[in-house]
Formats: structure tokens, C-alpha cells, sequence
């Protein structure tokens, strides 16, 4: 599935390991990092992919409002 994203940064993002979050036991926990660019919380996975990249269907070109995250519009490739 394609997907349009605007991107915006000049530059890399440091993810320092010192800031990891750790569970109770003193464990690092995991980051997850968003691949589908519809996060609101770049670079880290804030689960938006669950309520709008759940129906996507291949050979689809879909465009999503920047701001509400809801489909602009979707065609063939």
C-alpha cells in the first residue's frame, strides 16, 4: 500500500539509549518506531496505524489529513 507523507525535518533523530524506558525490574523496555509516517509522535509509534491502515488493500495510493488523520482520498496506483 502506498501512502503520501510530508515530511518536514532537516535532519536525523537521536534515539539515546540512556532515555530508554525500563520496567519495573530495571529492563529496558521497546521503542517502536513508526513505518506507516501517520504517527503523531515522530519517531515513536503512537498505534494510529490501527484505525487507519487496517484497510488499505495493495495497488492503493491513500492520502490522509495531516491533522485528523482521516482518509483525503484513495486510488489505483
Amino acid at each position: 500500500m502506498a501512502r503520501l507523507v510530508r515530511l518536514e525535518a532537516t535532519g536525523p533523530i537521536k534515539i539515546d539509549p540512556a532515555q530508554f524506558p525500563r520496567d519495573e525490574q530495571g529492563n529496558l523496555k521497546a521503542i517502536w518506531i513508526c513505518a506507516c509516517g501517520l504517527t503523531s509522535t515522530p519517531p515513536f509509534c503512537d498505534k494510529t496505524h490501527n484505525r487507519t491502515c487496517k484497510n488499505e488493500q495493495p495497488g492503493t495510493v491513500y492520502e490522509y489529513d495531516p491533522v485528523t488523520k482521516e482518509m483525503k482520498s484513495s486510488r489505483p496506483e
